[in-house]
């Protein structure tokens, strides 16, 4: 599903899932730097919503999909290199509205941003 996508380029890779979380690695990089040499927010939020969408996606039906419909995000830290991880949680799992929240660490597990995103559900097209 990633291919030819905003993930594809950026770099974002799933890597892990549980019981009650999904996993994606991004890196901090040219494609995801702002002109100070940090990670850029607006790739920290794309990461988030990548995770969360994915997540609401799981706990669906097949004849469903889940779409963004409100995310803020928090930046909290700055992070120059290396790989930043998001673990997405859900905060309600609802059959039309689902709330996940994200947190995205750097390699040394220190938050660099914390996110709330709002999914509806509808029925696929």
């Amino acid at each position: 599903m990633a291919k030819g996508t905003a993930m594809e380029a950026l770099g974002i890779a799933f890597t892990e899932i549980g019981p009650d979380y999904l996993r994606a690695t991004m890196p901090v990089d040219a494609r995801t730097r702002q002109p100070y040499g940090l990670l850029h927010g607006g790739a920290s939020v794309l990461l988030a919503e990548t995770l969360g969408s994915m997540s609401g996606m799981l706990c669906i039906r097949e004849d469903e999909i889940c779409v963004g419909i409100e995310i803020n995000a928090n930046h909290l830290r700055g992070a120059r290199e290396g790989i930043v991880t998001g673990t997405a949680r859900p905060l309600h799992v609802g059959g039309r509205t689902q709330v996940w929240e994200i947190r995205i660490e750097d390699e040394r597990g220190r938050m660099v941003c914390i996110s709330r995103l709002t999914l509806a559900v509808m029925p696929r097209p």
